[in-house]
């Protein structure tokens, strides 16, 4: 990121995401993934553009940005909610909260896993009104590290 804007809250322009966006998606995941101790790294950098590529391929990214920079985006595909993400120097500063509005306002009921590690990500979606529905070890994903399911529903 060149550039980070200087207000508290940003108000993005939320839109699908294009093809050229792929670069900046994965970089958005890279980064979050190198900068995060507890979370082992098991996608190559190369491996997380294949997957921003195949994510925008299946029509389920938003992005978030201002002045034509990618800050943020979301991947979701009807309810589910396959991640959430913000660029470091644009977290804090209501980019998630705005994607997560986005989806809130065209679904009934979202749903998504978080890693039980992620106490930033667990207070964000509680504080957005998930509610914790079940918890496993870890078996059934990649990291091998236990994860929760959250959900939200608009009638809750």
């Amino acid at each position: 990121m060149t550039h980070l804007l200087s207000l508290p809250t940003i108000a993005p322009a939320i839109s699908p995401a294009r093809p050229e966006d792929a670069p900046a998606i994965a970089a958005i995941l890279s980064e979050w993934t190198d900068e995060t101790p507890w979370l082992p790294r098991v996608h190559s950098r190369a491996e997380d553009r294949e997957h921003a590529d195949d994510l925008i391929r299946r029509g389920w990214v938003s992005v978030a940005r201002d002045s034509g920079q990618v800050l943020g985006f979301m991947a979701r595909a009807g309810e589910e909610v396959h991640a959430l993400y913000v660029a470091r120097p644009a977290r804090g500063h209501g980019i998630g909260t705005a994607l997560l509005d986005h989806a809130r306002a065209r679904a009934h009921r979202l749903g998504l896993w978080t890693f039980e590690a992620n106490l930033r990500a667990r207070a964000f979606y509680r504080r957005a009104g998930f509610r914790e529905v079940a918890r496993t070890d870890g078996a059934g994903n990649d990291e091998g590290l236990p994860d929760i399911r959250l959900e939200w529903s608009r009638h809750a």
